[in-house]
């Protein structure tokens, strides 16, 4: 370990899980160490803690803007993800940096792996706190094998189907964003572009159907894998948004319980999915925001969510391959 410049140090909130840490949590006795020189010193060293706990959480430096945050995603030299195919209402801030999510602060966001219901995911994910919330604002993680394991054990037989069958997602997009809306982006920005034989290039890529309505389009996407096998952990994960399209994919155009199905289209058990949330609550950390915190996750490891905040909260996002 890097001893003469960053320091391993623990949280309250943090987990150990076979006596690894989790998250892992990185802070410097240096005043003024700037984390983009550190990240391409340590890349290495840096790499393997993340394979070890599955996100780390950097404290204490001055990252103090979205373009300081820029520098760091920058520094680690992991290729960009264009946000194409996901839910989330985003605005593009600075280079790589994006708002997390412009979903009301009075909603929760449910635990998902980014972009889960597209084959197109990004392999890491930071977050940045540029704006410490008023109140609450945590952002919860949990660790994607835990979750398998507990659910293999609880519920064979549906993990065996889900295994089997995969999951189909069902989504209404309007034409345009619905800030309003947890999962209001509209068909413009989700295809990045205002041509509808465009739209339905990219949405063939991604293996999506799109049905176009009156105002807006239905797209279907699946069946698609609800379980994963992590090569680099050698592990199976629970790798789906099962839980988020189930509770959470909900507004004027969306009913939640008919958001995501098996990949044959029946429908899920409610009283397996709301038990599914109670794991996914009881494994999780819950990361307090300090102004300048840096989180990154692994996103073939970590599930994350956002708890509802009283403002002011910003937290600014960035997507990897």
């Amino acid at each position: 370990m890097p001893e003469n410049l960053l320091t391993q140090v623990g949280i309250p909130q943090q987990k150990h899980f076979n006596g690894v840490p989790f998250p892992a949590v990185l802070n410097t006795d240096y005043i003024n160490l700037q984390l983009p020189k550190i990240i391409k010193e340590q890349k290495s060293w840096i790499g393997s803690l993340l394979h070890q706990s599955g996100a780390i959480l950097f404290t204490g430096f001055p990252v103090n803007s979205a373009l300081d945050f820029n520098d760091v995603v920058e520094a680690f030299g992991y290729e960009e993800l264009p946000y194409v195919g996901g839910v989330a209402p985003r605005t593009n801030v600075v280079g790589r940096v994006f708002t997390s999510n412009d979903s009301p602060p009075d909603k929760k966001i449910p635990f998902h792996h980014e972009m889960a219901q597209v084959p197109a995911y990004p392999s890491k994910l930071f977050f940045f706190c540029d704006v410490e919330p008023g109140s609450g604002g945590e952002t919860p993680i949990v660790l994607s094998h835990v979750v398998y394991e507990k659910m293999k054990s609880k519920y064979p037989e549906f993990v065996e189907r889900l295994e089997e069958h995969g999951l189909t997602y069902i989504r209404v997009l309007g034409e345009d964003d619905d800030p309003s809306s947890p999962i209001g982006r509209g068909w413009k920005s989700t295809f990045l572009t205002k041509d509808k034989s465009v739209a339905e290039e990219r949405a063939a890529n991604l293996g999506m159907k799109l049905e176009w309505i009156e105002d807006g389009v239905k797209t279907v996407m699946g069946p698609i894998p609800g379980i994963k096998f992590n090569q680099e952990r050698q592990q199976k994960i629970w790798f789906n948004s099962m839980v988020a399209a189930y509770t959470g994919w909900k507004d004027a155009r969306n009913d939640p319980v008919k958001a995501v199905t098996f990949g044959d289209g029946q429908p899920l058990p409610a009283e397996v999915v709301h038990d599914c949330l109670s794991i996914l609550e009881d494994e999780s950390v819950a990361i307090p925001w300090k102004k300048g915190d840096v989180l990154l996750i692994d996103n073939l490891a970590v599930l994350h969510s956002r708890k509802s905040f009283i403002p002011p909260r910003r937290v600014l996002a960035s997507l990897c391959k």
